[in-house]
């Protein structure tokens, strides 16, 4: 008998669900038919035959075939698909905007704007290729939104149904016994975690193991901009935590992360049955719009790279033998990516030929000169035992592109080439001729930037790796990748290293980082020596 492409896949996904691989939690729900709900594929409950399961790419298809969550193994609250940042299809798009909130900020028309189609022509390609529309891929959002303001804070049951993005209590009400088969009351009952006590919202953001969260929090240390960006350290100089500011849609926000302690067994949402401590992040929140969490905790996903399979690119870059002792030693590397895109082109441009103690001091200058100041009580100096304490004076946001347009000019220094292609950037962003965004496909968001004068190649890739979260870019022109490479035991030319990095697509951003990493070592190790020597207290 010949096998379908839709049998084998059903047939791969059981196998998976049947020995409860937890790597592939979060690419797709197994919907058992006997109990009407839905499972990720570790969930220690028995497992049925074959006959009695149906697979769904996501939770929200799953709810609309009438499925309900798992209170066993919480499947809500499992990493994203690494599916999204691979796709460079309408689907794929699309999908990266919805879990940035566009739906709920825009409506459908507005997502069905940012592709290119229209909204009839989205919704059946995503109802195709997904098993949901646009807006029930929302919904469900909406309900993971909500399990995590129940369980992360004090508000009261209607503060978390409107900050959650639903129109009414009852709507509110109703899709959380939908999904969870539990009542927002009960939910919130299950939660382990008392919230903070300054009001701050405790978030845990999953990811799959190995997490090379350190590896991430020194990379963000070493480019941190004071008045935007905090680190925290230990009494032996080494970094704790990250924090910084972020301009959302409700006003300004503010969050510190730090890795998750992989001796706590259970998560803030529930009780965890299998034993297994957490991998990933914990995040202290402060918003002014409570609205605003989806649209946070996705960018600092995305930030974090929380949504990536680390098996799959560790597996393929340790089978070239180069590689191997290198991914042993930092298994899980992750890339670096970015809370605000804009922000992402303008220090990376500020910060081209130049040393990274230069780039942060012109990038300082120009957050000083022209970010807006955040409202009191926002940012806490990190002085308190949970990472609270009185206000870190001079917290700014980075300047919009609007205001570097109008008034780059007074604080940019530098070759005059370089600010004239700065300020040609700012009016194009502000005009809408330049799009830097992360729905937008690879060659879209290339092919934008190279069309400015005065970005080139490595400008275009180093802004796509960052905003786009693309794991196929390899940044061979970069010097400190070179040197990086050449410690490693790669081809220290150029070319050579270009050729040679073929042998790892397509993760070969991943090989960035590993060449990357040496030269982060040392400066981390001058840092905490620094800090040490000095008998500076730690933050």
């Amino acid at each position: 008998m010949t096998t379908t492409g839709a049998e084998a896949l059903h047939d791969e996904r059981y196998r998976i669900a049947a020995s409860r691989d937890a790597r592939f939690d979060g690419q797709f729900v197994t919907a058992v038919h006997s109990t009407g709900i839905y499972c990720r594929p570790s969930c220690p409950a028995r497992t049925p035959r074959s006959t009695g399961v149906t697979f769904y790419r996501t939770s929200a298809a799953a709810h609309l075939a009438g499925f309900r969550a798992c209170r066993r193994c919480l499947p809500e609250a499992t990493p994203g698909s690494p599916e999204w940042d691979l796709r460079e299809d309408v689907a794929g798009r699309a999908m990266r905007l919805v879990v940035d909130g566009v739906v709920d900020r825009e409506g459908v028309p507005g997502l069905a704007s940012r592709v290119g189609y229209s909204e009839r022509q989205l919704n059946r390609i995503m109802t195709e290729e997904l098993g949901a529309g646009p807006k029930a891929l929302s919904s469900a959002h909406r309900a993971q939104t909500a399990r995590t303001l129940l369980t992360a804070s004090d508000l009261s049951i209607a503060d978390v149904a409107f900050a959650a993005g639903f129109t009414s209590i009852r709507q509110f009400n109703d899709t959380v016994r939908e999904v969870f088969a539990l009542t927002p009351t009960e939910l919130r009952a299950r939660r382990r975690s008392a919230p903070s006590a300054d009001g701050a919202l405790r978030v845990h953001l999953p990811a799959r193991p190995p997490f090379d969260a350190q590896g991430l929090l020194e990379w963000h240390a070493l480019h941190a901009l004071a008045g935007i960006e905090q680190v925290g350290t230990t009494a032996a100089g080494r970094v704790a935590s990250y924090g910084r500011l972020l301009d959302l849609p409700g006003g300004p926000a503010w969050f510190r992360a730090s890795a998750a302690d992989p001796d706590v067994a259970a998560s803030s949402a529930g009780r965890r049955t299998d034993g297994r401590g957490r991998t990933g992040l914990d995040l202290l929140v402060r918003l002014t719009d409570l609205s605003d969490l989806p649209t946070l905790v996705a960018r600092v996903r995305a930030l974090f790279d929380l949504d990536a399979d680390p098996v799959a690119v560790d597996s393929a870059l340790a089978a070239v033998p180069e590689l191997a002792p290198v991914v042993q030693r930092v298994p899980g590397m992750r890339l670096p990516g970015a809370v605000d895109p804009h922000e992402v082109v303008f220090r990376t441009l500020i910060g081209q030929q130049v040393s990274v103690a230069a780039a942060r001091t012109a990038q300082t200058r120009l957050v000083a000169a022209l970010g807006a100041p955040v409202p009191d009580g926002l940012v806490p100096d990190g002085s308190g035992p949970d990472g609270s304490g009185p206000d870190e004076p001079g917290a700014r946001l980075f300047p919009r592109a609007a205001v570097i347009a109008e008034r780059g000019h007074e604080v940019l220094r530098g070759p005059a080439a370089r600010v004239d292609t700065i300020m040609r950037v700012a009016a194009a962003l502000v005009d809408g001729s330049l799009v830097v965004d992360g729905g937008q496909s690879l060659d879209d968001l290339r092919s934008g930037l190279l069309a400015v004068k005065g970005i080139g190649p490595w400008t275009a890739d180093y802004v796509a790796l960052r905003v786009r979260h693309h794991p196929d870019l390899f940044l061979h022109s970069d010097l400190a990748v070179r040197n990086g490479a050449q410690e490693l035991g790669l081809p220290g030319t150029a070319r050579e290293l270009s050729l040679w990095s073929e042998r790892v697509a397509p993760w070969r951003s991943y090989l960035t980082m590993h060449c990357w990493r040496p030269i982060i070592d040392r400066a981390m190790d001058r840092t905490a020596a620094t800090s040490t020597n000095s008998g500076k207290e730690p933050r």
